[in-house]
């Protein structure tokens, strides 16, 4: 897999100054969110070798539609 080029975004306002939860926008196009690992025994649904989850409170998801919406002149 090809490397990707990150582009740091915002990170949750409740988390200090450093670590997580954070968004990333990609150079594909795409986004990386940063956050909590999963409790050892939590089930992801139909995950592959390749897959990973990972938890953050439910304002860094409402910040990253705020985001989209404005870059995409919805609100």
């Amino acid at each position: 897999m090809q490397e990707l080029q990150l582009i740091f975004l915002f990170k949750d306002v409740n988390s200090g100054t450093g670590g997580c939860p954070a968004v990333y926008a990609t150079d594909r196009g795409s986004y990386v969110i940063q956050g909590w690992n999963l409790p050892a025994g939590t089930q992801l649904r139909d995950q592959a070798a390749n897959e990973s989850g990972v938890e953050v409170p439910a304002n860094i998801i409402e910040q990253l539609g705020r985001r989209w919406a404005t870059e995409n002149g919805l609100i």
